[in-house]
């Protein structure tokens, strides 16, 4: 039976200044951001759209903001609004977890509306651009909840189960080890289907579209695992606030995808490219 090691949250202190596993997950997602998106402006139909390296630097900042703002108010206001309207000094506290993806994903469309007023770039654009530079981002979040021994999982059916896990800051009881399988799943194995799909061309929205359905449907998967902040009921039917709020990403995506492929000349080149001219100078 595998224990939780419940490694100390601190990763090393300097002087007065104590520096959190959880922020280090947070500097390697931004620092993932920006090694991906590198790679990305070397794919021909992406450079052909004009995106950039200062492009990159320029949305990491705004990205910053939307991730922070829009992930801690998420976590506050659809998770534990209660606890932290009675303890309003512990909204700031991001250094302690607790950030909400959902929160997160808004927060980062503002941001980036935001930085496409001011660069001259349409949203979905944006969004079509940086979609397969977010998962890798969102893995080292989920590491993050697991050193800090966060999000337990539901206990196990089966105790034999090979990696059914003892949190020891729960009870004694075999769980599922959730925020790995998100890790994994949400995370990792999203990102290798949607950077497969956004190596070609695709109509513009295709790319978010892709994302959002897919992060919708892997996170209603995985919330399965795991303890639930708390349950919503629809026509007796009990689901969790976590498949609840990737319920609306679901249908985003769908929405999106329909539209980007009723419209395929909509392709987010310059001038608009259609697809089949801009597919000629992509590799196969």
């Amino acid at each position: 039976m595998l224990i939780h090691p419940l490694p100390d949250p601190i990763a090393f202190s300097l002087g007065p200044l104590h520096v959190r596993w959880y922020g280090l997950m947070y500097l390697l997602a931004f620092i993932l951001f920006i090694w991906i998106g590198r790679i990305r402006i070397k794919q021909p139909h992406v450079a052909a759209a004009g995106w950039k390296k200062e492009d990159i630097d320029d949305m990491l900042f705004y990205g910053v903001l939307g991730v922070v703002i829009g992930g801690r108010l998420g976590q506050v206001l659809f998770y534990d609004p209660a606890y932290y309207f009675s303890h309003p000094s512990e909204i700031i506290a991001v250094w302690k977890g607790g950030m909400s993806f959902h929160g997160g994903f808004l927060g980062v469309l503002i941001a980036m509306a935001w930085w496409g007023r001011k660069a001259g770039r349409k949203l979905m654009d944006i969004m079509d651009f940086i979609a397969p530079m977010v998962p890798l981002g969102y893995a080292a979040g989920r590491l993050g909840n697991f050193i800090n021994g966060e999000l337990p999982g539901r206990v196990v059916s089966d105790p034999s189960l090979p990696w059914a896990m003892i949190w020891p800051n729960v009870d004694n009881l075999p769980r599922h080890p959730s925020p790995i399988y998100q890790m994994l799943v949400d995370g990792i194995l999203l990102f290798i289907i949607l950077w497969i799909f956004s190596r070609k061309p695709r109509p513009r929205m295709a790319v978010a579209g892709m994302f959002s359905l897919l992060y919708g449907c892997a996170r209603f998967f995985t919330e399965y695992f795991r303890v639930p902040d708390y349950n919503v009921t629809f026509g007796g039917i009990t689901i969790s606030a976590g498949q609840m709020l990737s319920v609306p990403m679901i249908v985003l995506g769908i929405v999106l995808l329909v539209i980007a492929y009723r419209n395929p000349r909509q392709y987010a080149g310059p001038a608009d490219v259609p697809p089949a001219k801009a597919a000629s100078n992509s590799p196969t």
